[in-house]
């Protein structure tokens, strides 16, 4: 029974799919079509309010029930990133009959899923993380939340669940956020760490797109990611190992992508190196480091100084921190920004190889290398193991490449709104 309904849930989905991508003639009245970003179009009754088809979600229909026995903040020195908790968290319940819920802000706390849920056997989940910030004045802002929107979205629908109205999910944030607002520590360097979590909940075994889905948003206080000052690190470019393929699922976001990392990982660490350097084909590619994307600074013939990075394609994660990178790296370079970044400056999205890399450090052309990602914003490299060999790597005295260094400075001026950017949220003034 298991497997005919998940044949039928695929059928329904193929269907939602080809019924998507028709084009959709006006609905007359009394029936008034809502705009929404998810797939299905969403009506009401023009006299009663009423929903006359699955509804998505609507912050408007927010259920607040106030935790009554808030905990104390702990002292932001002895935070450990992930272990800590705010006093509320968010959920969201879906199902193909009926759609998106009545979304609930409630005490922070265990929820039950039936030991069949399809989460715990294929792994139907997709997350994102984010970061709300309180400057000096106790301003709360987001960092760029709609492209975290639109990348959840989109992961959803790679693994066959329910796609989503990203700004009213957005709006049900910032009233999370605000309510805990108080667990950001006001200590430079500190913030609140956001993780929506989608996963599929069907309580039967069988795979196929689930009919029943839990989206919830939990909250974590944390501190800087190097606490007591930048820390280069030391890649294992791996040829033993490899991430993601042309055609699978490395560019979604997805909980099935990274425990695979984990003994590669550890086995890198073993040998005395902090992260893998991923790579792809017998050309070893450049694709990602750890969990971050990757930039390499080279000098070019000419005097120019090349910011590369590896193409997206399908493979690479599209990180809101490469992307944020390499705006403000474009900008410099058509003179848009007069940033501390050579003056000429070149920023490429290409495919780069180990050899490449070899080449540019034995020739001196070497620059930089760093990684970039939400937890660290950078992370500089100072060695890549690669063959048996390790390719060391300029960092300078402060630990990091001056391309590098500016560009922390320059995205954590605008996560702190110490330079005005339409990429910077705000939650609360106060």
């Amino acid at each position: 029974m298991a497997l005919s309904l998940s044949r039928r849930l695929l059928a329904q989905t193929a269907r939602r799919t080809i019924q998507a991508r028709r084009p959709t003639a006006p609905t007359l009245s009394p029936i008034v079509t809502a705009r929404w970003q998810s797939s299905q179009p969403v009506t009401r009754d023009a006299m009663t309010g009423e929903f006359t088809s699955k509804p998505d979600i609507d912050s408007s229909r927010l259920e607040l029930v106030k935790n009554t026995s808030p905990k104390s903040p702990p002292s932001p020195q002895n935070l450990v990133f992930g272990h800590t908790f705010t006093d509320h968290m968010l959920t969201v319940e879906w199902t193909l009959a009926d759609g998106w819920g009545v979304p609930k802000i409630m005490p922070y706390g265990p929820f039950s899923i039936q030991p069949s849920s399809t989460v715990l056997h294929y792994c139907q989940s997709v997350f994102e993380g984010l970061k709300a910030y309180r400057d000096e004045n106790g301003k709360v802002t987001l960092f760029r939340p709609d492209m975290n929107m639109k990348r959840m979205v989109r992961s959803a629908q790679r693994v066959a669940l329910p796609a989503f109205n990203g700004e009213e999910l957005l709006q049900l944030i910032k009233k999370l956020v605000a309510l805990d607002a108080h667990w950001i520590p006001q200590v430079p360097g500190y913030s609140l760490y956001i993780r929506p979590t989608l996963i599929g909940n069907m309580h039967a075994l069988g795979v196929g797109p689930p009919n029943k889905a839990l989206l919830f948003v939990i909250c974590s206080p944390v501190g800087p990611y190097y606490k007591n000052g930048f820390k280069p690190v030391k890649l294992l470019a791996t040829t033993e190992y490899v991430r993601a393929v042309p055609g699978g699922t490395g560019s979604y976001k997805l909980g099935a992508n990274y425990a695979p990392c984990l003994i590669p990982q550890a086995e890198a660490m073993a040998q005395g190196y902090d992260q893998n350097l991923w790579l792809l084909g017998p050309e070893h590619y450049l694709t990602e480091v750890g969990t971050m994307n990757l930039f390499v600074v080279l000098k070019r013939d000419d005097g120019s100084v090349e910011l590369v990075t590896p193409p997206l394609e399908d493979v690479i994660l599209p990180g809101v921190t490469r992307d944020s990178v390499l705006a403000l790296a474009r900008d410099h370079a058509a003179g848009k920004l007069q940033l501390n970044l050579p003056s000429k400056l070149v920023v490429s999205e290409r495919p780069i190889t180990m050899g490449e890399v070899k080449e540019a450090a034995d020739s001196g052309k070497l620059l930089e290398v760093f990684g970039s990602g939400t937890a660290a914003i950078v992370c500089p490299v100072k060695a890549i193991g690669y063959l048996g060999k390790d390719i060391q790597i300029p960092i300078g005295e402060q630990g990091m490449g001056p391309v590098t260094k500016t560009i922390l400075d320059e995205i954590v001026k605008r996560q702190l709104g110490v330079v005005e950017s339409d990429w910077s949220v705000t939650v609360t003034e106060k």
